[in-house]
């Protein structure tokens, strides 16, 4: 099972990749709870690419790619924002009190946490992040 899912740097368009989540979590069969989880990365991730990717305000298309092949759950995100790799941010320090603690990090830090593995590439001046999750 394949979908690509394209929207345009627009925090309005985080509805529609929300209703288009929900839509292929019932259609293939995902348990409500990582569904919601999926919503909940792709949601974070996306809104940092339309805050932080651009230094200008034209219209950029980000494409999602998901897949499911037996308990393997896909997502792929591509962007022509700057370069960006989550994947070398280091870990929040989550034991600091709210006031010691550096603003910003814990999205990508609930990512980790809930996606099993995380690859990032950077090609033809795109970035692409892909991300697998095991369906219990």
């Amino acid at each position: 099972m394949e979908r690509r899912i394209t929207i345009v740097n627009q925090l309005a368009q985080l509805d529609e990749l929300a209703a288009a989540i929900e839509a292929i979590s019932e259609e293939w069969d995902i348990p409500m709870s990582l569904g919601m989880n999926l919503n909940l990365v792709l949601e974070e991730l996306v809104t940092n690419i339309i805050f932080y990717g651009y230094v200008d305000t034209n219209e950029h298309k980000i494409i999602i790619d998901l897949s499911r092949d037996n308990s393997i759950f896909r997502m792929q995100i591509e962007d022509d924002a700057k370069e960006f790799n989550p994947l070398l941010m280091a870990e929040p320090n989550i034991e600091n009190s709210i006031e010691d603690r550096k603003i910003g990090g814990l999205g990508i830090f609930f990512v980790r946490k809930i996606m099993d593995t995380m690859t990032y590439e950077r090609v033809d001046n795109k970035n692409i992040l892909t991300m697998t999750k095991t369906i219990e």
